[in-house]
């Protein structure tokens, strides 16, 4: 093989190295987070839980008001699981014409999902 070959190469697998490191670090920095703060991002990200757009909950920016507020959430639901059922979308714990879909059973959320979510939900 010759030099320039190896030169290209070289550079291409330091490159490869230096791109997939950042990625290394979220999730080492993801599987460092507590649920509560995995809970937390879930809530807030748009392309999941997405609770800003209807609810106003913690210190989320721009919270929606077609949902009541997330507070006093322990008081709301002192068992944990009704909350739970709530999220993920029970026939027994849907409120009839609630516009909050069903998140574990229309697949929008994992069940672990909606585990951190519940967690972090509890604690406003």
């Amino acid at each position: 093989m010759n030099s320039k070959m190896k030169q290209l190469l070289s550079a291409l697998a330091i490159t490869g190295l230096v791109v997939s490191a950042p990625a290394t670090s979220v999730q080492a920095a993801e599987k460092a987070a507590s649920p509560i703060e995995v809970g937390k991002k879930l809530a807030y990200s748009r392309s999941k839980g997405n609770c800003l757009a209807c609810h106003m909950a913690g210190d989320g920016q721009m919270p929606g008001t077609i949902g009541p507020p997330l507070v006093a959430m322990k008081i709301r639901y002192p068992d944990k699981q009704k909350l739970y059922n709530k999220i993920w979308g029970t026939k027994d714990h849907m409120v009839p014409h609630s516009m909050m879909p069903a998140f574990g059973g229309n697949g929008i959320l994992s069940d672990d999902e909606i585990s951190k979510i519940v967690d972090y939900i509890y604690t406003l």
